[in-house]
């Protein structure tokens, strides 16, 4: 079988779970549910794109299939900020009320970390790529730790609602925000077309790229700009999905069994999308909400992350 019909399975299976998620048990109160329905599957599509694109992306650029760009410590700056809001300035503040502030500020935030992180990082010429993975883990660890001092000692009301910010929901997704994250990813994509054709050859190794005529610091740091957003996106959205770029950009390897980006990347998003609604659908009509769709995803995630780790330790 060949890319372009796998690819082709992979979106009547994303159309058919979307239709299920949409029209199953709708009952006759449809004029209320239906555009709940779509709007909720609408975010769950945006999410599952901006996190299986971005990891595409920077797994290329790092040259490694068992990190995500969660590494950096984007998640842990999302909730760093969320807590700092609270502790701060009280859960009454409009930071905090105001979905579509909370959510510009979160992006502004994560992507001006983001740039100064790479901007220093990548100063000089040839600094390696992991040397940024090093500096990203410790920031993650230092707002993570940051985040739970906060936490301990803040007012246990005001923790609740930190609680909710600390795994993924796709419930009363704001429709003003959705349009803004459509919007950034829109502008964003159209950015990085510029720089699809690099990526088939950054998979080979910076000297490789180097060698066939890239530019590859130039490309990197732009590249993960990208991946900052698209991250940022995703993450202000909904809140964090550590391990689902990790689950299907490799399945989507498997799957697909080929080098192109052009190919890897609609698989992956398609794939991801299948898994958020998947899930969603079985968290909502066999779990009936008891649990959340990241929880599901972290856990089968986490589990095939040992897997990996395993399967390349053998290799070596």
């Amino acid at each position: 079988m060949n890319k372009k019909a796998k690819i082709g399975i992979l979106s009547v299976l994303a159309i058919l779970l979307i239709g299920l998620f949409i029209f199953f048990k709708l009952g006759t109160n449809w004029d209320y549910a239906l555009p709940r329905r779509i709007m909720k599957v609408t975010a769950i599509v945006v999410t599952g794109a901006a996190i299986a694109f971005s990891t595409t992306v920077f797994q290329t650029i790092t040259n490694n299939r068992i990190l995500t760009p969660s590494i950096i410590g984007l998640d842990s700056l999302y909730l760093l900020i969320q807590t700092m809001m609270i502790f701060l300035f009280g859960s009454t503040n409009i930071l905090v009320m105001d979905k579509n502030i909370n959510f510009i500020v979160s992006i502004l935030a994560m992507v001006l970390f983001s740039s100064i992180l790479f901007k220093v990082l990548f100063k000089r010429e040839g600094q390696n790529i992991y040397f940024l993975l090093l500096v990203g883990l410790i920031f993650g660890t230092f707002f993570q730790s940051l985040s739970s001092f906060m936490q301990v000692i803040i007012d246990p009301n005001e923790f609740m609602l930190i609680q909710d910010k600390m795994f993924a929901s796709f419930n009363n997704v704001n429709s003003d925000l959705l349009y803004i994250a459509i919007g950034l990813f829109i502008l964003v994509t159209i950015y990085f077309l510029k720089f699809l054709k690099y990526l088939d050859v950054l998979s080979l190794g910076r000297d490789q790229a180097i060698n066939l005529g890239v530019d590859y610091d130039y490309v990197v740091k732009r590249l993960l700009i990208v991946v900052a957003i698209l991250i940022s996106i995703s993450t202000a959205l909904v809140g964090p999905i550590t391990f689902l770029g990790l689950l299907v950009v490799n399945i989507a390897h498997e799957f697909l069994k080929t080098y192109k980006h052009s190919y890897l990347i609609i698989g992956s998003i398609l794939i991801s999308i299948i898994a958020l609604v998947g899930g969603q659908f079985v968290v909502e009509k066999v779990f009936t909400f008891s649990t959340t769709v990241s929880v599901i995803i972290n856990f089968i995630g986490g589990v095939y992350f040992i897997y990996l780790l395993l399967k390349e330790n053998k290799t070596w």
